[in-house]
């Protein structure tokens, strides 16, 4: 059913329960991955937390309204506002949590994924040679943007180990987040 973006969250914050809205498309493996356990959660939910599907080749202005940049794209609603997102294929407790952040209205806290060492070496090659580029071009024009790039890939392959980035980084995090009154 193809409706508006104004239908739609009417439609939800008319919902008397919470939503969960999957976001998928026919063509889409991963979207198949999750079907099984979207409909056991909708099973165990069901009268606590409304599953809606939203078929994604049907509905390109909401995804674009809502900034779903890839399917399958999870969105839990409490009281017609989103409390928690969820892309990509995930497993049964990674999708239970977006039916419970939605039931609660609290959004759910992920933690990082630590770096395995070969996604480590990899950055810092990638680092590496990209400010070896940079190095023989001179540092000038289009080889200082490389130069930058480089760092920041060495940057990310050791940031979570890094002590000044773990003491201003809950400082950066308090300051650039959504103030709620």
């Amino acid at each position: 059913m193809h409706e508006s973006n104004e239908t739609f969250f009417e439609r939800l914050r008319q919902n008397p329960r919470p939503v969960v809205v999957d976001f998928w498309a026919s063509w889409c493996g991963p979207c198949k991955a999750v079907e099984p356990a979207l409909k056991k959660l909708g099973v165990e939910y069901d009268g606590r937390v409304d599953l809606w599907k939203v078929n994604a080749d049907e509905q390109p202005d909401l995804l674009r309204g809502l900034k779903i940049y890839g399917i399958p794209t999870l969105i839990g609603f409490n009281a017609g506002q989103e409390v928690t997102r969820l892309s990509g294929a995930a497993g049964y407790t990674a999708l239970a949590e977006v039916f419970d952040s939605a039931l609660s209205g609290a959004p759910v806290e992920r933690a990082a994924v630590p770096l395995t060492l070969i996604d480590r070496i990899i950055r810092i090659a990638i680092g590496g040679a990209l400010i070896f580029l940079a190095y023989n071009g001179g540092f000038r024009g289009i080889f200082l943007l490389l130069a930058g790039l480089g760092a920041v890939a060495l940057f990310s392959a050791v940031y979570d180990r890094c002590p000044i980035w773990q003491a201003i980084a809950p400082r950066l995090k308090a300051l650039f987040s959504p103030k709620t009154s």
